[in-house]
């Protein structure tokens, strides 16, 4: 299979898996095969400090080995979680955080991962929510090489993709309704949904959903419409794209829609995400080819990073500092809140002024500010 092949069909694989997150087992071993490598991991952590791991088969021995004592001793990790906020994109690899001298040395390199006959690994750092960060990162066998930088761009492309499905993914694992049916697992979540059929009208949709509708957004003759011109020129774009089976364009990266709005401050965020035919469910989702996620910030809370990150172009680690620091909060806060050193927030703080062409931390907070209601 074509290397463009193996990465459609991953892309494929993907959105399959939004609505029926007992897929991404499945999932992690198709994206697995874009690198011909042993597996693939999503690891995602709340703000609460809980987290949750999926793994594809061929890492559950791993992934529970790695959980009964080598978590705290996972030294990519843990230099990773500090050192990320300086990288300059988001995705990494061995090379980014340990030294040659560290792969030959360190108990995790040589009793862990040697055991399991592992070596290098590559990660891509995404957030499906602004209270969730997630990694994808894929596992390389030991006496292969270390991974090359089209590998690492192909996983970059995947990332916003596995991003965007995960939107809706982990608000179903959270809802504990699945088990109840499609519907039912649809109206408990927060965010608002709804399901497109193959001439894009909407054939379902979650209550979230309907009190998101009259302010930037209503359903005309069975069709999402949105108020602003330029959004919904971009909406009905999205909404093609996603419905017309062209799997060149669904490899295309997509981004989020901003939906203005008079009565609020925040405009929505609208996902368009593309489900394949072959891979439609039952109940709620029996007829739909594309379901549209709305994701409803609040007035006076953080703003997503991700959003900030698309706009503004900065990483997503330089994002989730500019959200909280134009929020009001001091850099020492920040840091706090984020578990890394003030330090680390202060000069990745003077980074993101610099991209942004701002110099204070109150003329940041006029450019979140100017984001959400312009």
């Amino acid at each position: 299979m074509q290397q463009q092949d193996r990465l459609i069909a991953a892309i494929e694989a993907i959105y399959a898996a939004a609505a029926e997150p007992s897929r991404w087992p499945s999932t992690l071993e198709v994206v697995t095969k874009c690198f011909d490598d042993v597996g693939a991991i999503l690891i995602y952590g709340r703000d609460d400090g809980s987290f949750g791991v999926i793994e594809s088969p061929s890492l559950r021995e791993v992934s529970a080995d790695y959980a009964a004592g080598w978590s705290d001793r996972d030294l990519r990790a843990i230099r990773a979680r500090e050192r990320g906020y300086f990288f300059k994109r988001d995705v990494i690899t061995d090379r980014d955080v340990v030294s040659p001298e560290d792969v030959e040395n360190d108990p995790f390199y040589n009793d862990f991962l040697r055991r399991h006959g592992l070596r290098y690994f590559a990660a891509a750092t995404v957030s499906p929510d602004p209270h969730i960060e997630v990694a994808l990162s894929v596992q390389r066998a030991i006496g292969r090489p270390e991974y090359s930088e089209e590998e690492l761009n192909m996983l970059e492309r995947l990332a916003p993709h596995v991003e965007t499905s995960l939107r809706l993914s982990i608000h179903l694992m959270d809802s504990q309704a699945v088990n109840a049916g499609m519907g039912t697992a649809m109206a408990r979540i927060g965010i608002g949904v709804f399901a497109l059929d193959s001439m894009g009208r909407v054939v379902s949709s979650n209550a979230a959903s309907q009190a998101l509708l009259g302010d930037g957004l209503n359903i005309v003759n069975d069709r999402l419409v949105l108020a602003n011109p330029a959004a919904s020129g971009e909406a009905v774009a999205a909404i093609r794209n996603a419905l017309d089976g062209n799997r060149i364009i669904l490899s295309q990266e997509t981004k989020p829609i901003l939906v203005h709005r008079q009565n609020a401050s925040r405009p929505l965020a609208l996902y368009v995400l593309p489900i394949p035919a072959k891979n439609v469910g039952n109940g709620f989702l029996t007829r739909a080819r594309a379901i549209v996620l709305l994701m409803n910030p609040t007035a006076d809370g953080v703003p997503d990073p991700t959003l900030i990150r698309d706009v503004l172009g900065v990483t997503l680690g330089e994002a989730r500092i500019a959200a909280l620091v134009g929020s009001g909060l001091s850099p020492k806060d920040a840091a706090e809140r984020l578990g890394i050193a003030e330090e680390t927030a202060r000069s990745v703080l003077k980074r993101v002024f610099s991209k942004v062409g701002v110099s204070r931390q109150s003329e940041l907070a006029a450019m979140m500010a100017r984001l959400v209601i312009k």
